[in-house]
């Protein structure tokens, strides 16, 4: 039996005196050993772990029996006391390198701040110590890349830092808040094997927070779930995924999308909406005094498919394939785009004034992060109203509110929702009102741009349904970006899988994902994480 590294006892989280966001927990987590906690977002899984470090603004308050480190009671301790622990005994990898990371140092600077906090080391020896830490998280060429910024980096490669300035303590606990929710599959899979051999050649703990249970299921070797501030199950991973005691696990497991839903698909050949050939998008590489064009970056470079009537063609690949790059050119959201488009036998390039504009109908688009692309400042019911207002400008104000309400009910929100913001509303509940606005012009296409990739899995399950229901309501076509296959397998008639700006492989989503053909097909589907029980 191993002995317990962390044992928190009774913990309570309120703020301001009034809501209980932790409500009375106890766990522990051994030496050596992978923990988990699971659960939605709200849950208060992130809450817990910034309570056990102290981290929580002044407005919370944190009471405990008791939050043993190796017996010392981190609840008795003062704020200077505990200063020589965060870093150094426990560390934390937070969700978002970009915003974690300071913008205006270099990832090397960033490294040895830890290392002058908690070491009494030469200068020498502390870049000789970064070095190694660079190394040891997999940074390719780290003597180079030491005086980088993060903002030259990709968004693996800074998770990857931040694991290096978690490192560099060398701590007994490595807190590691849902450090791969916005990575590709295969990222993902690098980071959780590079945590792991990290974990094995150290002997420290590692405690993971996430609400990807299938990811869960091929790391950790117990886990708790939480629902509203209480764990409702704990026990060995195993035990818990084959047989869930608690109906919230039990729906957290339902909810769960699998690849192997794909093989229930049958669909009958439609003729062509959407008609794409020969479709590309350079960017200029400008050098020198005079800015002259030296070469291009080819982020799509001469790809072609269809979309039928009422299907849905999922485009997959990792990040920097073009993806994005060419659903949001087909919209001539960003210059460079050339190719012929066809829309409902409309060819667009012959298209110009009025007439292209009316065709925006037609297409709309729904973006991956709902809350950035809606104006914080106005009400949902204006900014469902804003399509109707600019392309349907014939429609009257008491016609026009009917329809937002009308619109709110079809994507499950109540009709007061127009006199709120967007900040009143969950992840989930925006991605519906993006849905809305989407729905407001009457689109024939929708291109959706990775829009389950931040949500829960029971949130990302009920998007999902909301998509499948309002195609066959309203025969609508998606052009659905992403990167989670088991995703493509719930809602894709057919599979793109895209590469270095080309489309690699096409086919239907089973044919696809049962019988890959192209090498780098089969690599993402090597790496997608598969619920693991038994």
């Amino acid at each position: 039996m191993n002995t317990p590294l962390l044992s928190v006892e009774n913990l309570c989280v309120t703020f301001n005196h009034q809501q209980t966001v932790v409500d009375n927990i106890s766990f522990t987590i051994n030496a050596g050993e992978t923990f988990a906690l699971v659960g939605e977002s709200g849950s208060g899984k992130s809450i817990t772990a910034l309570s056990v470090l102290r981290l929580l603004p002044n407005n919370a308050q944190i009471k405990a029996h008791a939050i043993n480190l190796q017996g010392d009671n981190l609840i008795k301790r003062a704020e200077f006391e505990l200063c020589k622990i965060r870093g150094k005994r426990i560390s934390l990898i937070f969700q978002d390198p970009m915003s974690s990371l300071n913008p205006v140092m270099t990832i090397g600077s960033q490294i040895e701040e830890v290392l002058k906090i908690h070491f009494s080391i030469s200068r020498k020896d502390i870049k000789t110590r970064v070095l190694e830490l660079l190394h040891q998280v997999e940074i390719p060429a780290p003597e180079q890349r030491i005086k980088d910024y993060p903002h030259q980096l990709s968004g693996g490669q800074r998770q990857r830092v931040m694991i290096a300035i978690a490192l560099a303590g060398q701590p007994d606990l490595l807190i590691a808040d849902e450090p791969t929710t916005s990575l590709d599959v295969t990222i993902q899979a690098q980071i959780l094997t590079l945590l792991k051999n990290i974990q094995q050649q150290t002997g420290m703990s590692l405690w993971l927070i996430s609400h990807d249970l299938a990811l869960v299921s091929t790391i950790a070797e117990r886990v708790a779930v939480m629902q509203n501030g209480k764990i409702v199950e704990t026990g060995l991973t195993k035990t818990i995924f084959n047989n869930p005691q608690h109906p919230y696990t039990q729906k957290l497991l339902k909810a769960l999308p699998s690849i192997q839903s794909c093989l229930s698909h049958k669909s009958q050949e439609q003729p062509p909406l959407l008609q794409v050939k020969d479709f590309y998008c350079y960017y200029p590489i400008r050098k020198g005094l005079f800015k002259r064009i030296v070469n291009y970056v080819r982020a799509v470079d001469g790809v072609s498919f269809n979309i039928q009537k009422g299907k849905t063609l999922a485009l997959v690949g990792e990040s920097g394939c073009g993806k994005t790059t060419l659903g949001k050119s087909l919209l001539n959201l960003i210059p460079g785009g050339n190719g012929q488009v066809n829309i409902d036998g409309i060819d667009l390039n012959n298209l110009t004034g009025e007439a292209l504009r009316q065709q925006r109908a037609n297409i709309q688009i729904v973006f991956q992060d709902p809350f950035s692309s809606m104006n914080p400042r106005m009400l949902v019911g204006d900014i469902i109203a804003e399509g109707i207002l600019s392309l349907h400008p014939e429609i009257s104000f008491i016609e026009r509110k009917t329809l937002i309400q009308q619109l709110l009910q079809q994507v499950d929100l109540p009709t007061d929702s127009t006199l709120r913001y967007p900040h009143e509303f969950s992840g989930g509940q925006r991605q519906r009102i993006c849905i809305a606005r989407a729905l407001a012009v009457n689109p024939k296409l929708i291109v959706c741009d990775e829009p389950t990739s931040a949500l829960d899995v029971s949130v990302q399950a009920q998007i999902i349904l909301l998509l499948k229901t309002l195609q066959q309501e309203k025969g609508l076509s998606y052009l659905f970006i992403t990167h989670d296959l088991a995703v493509v397998a719930e809602i894709a008639d057919e599979v793109a899988v895209m590469y270095q700006g080309k489309i690699v492989e096409h086919g239907s989503v089973e044919q696809v994902l049962s019988r890959p053909e192209h090498t780098y097909t089969k690599k993402l589907l090597s790496a997608a994480p598969i619920l693991t029980v038994g």
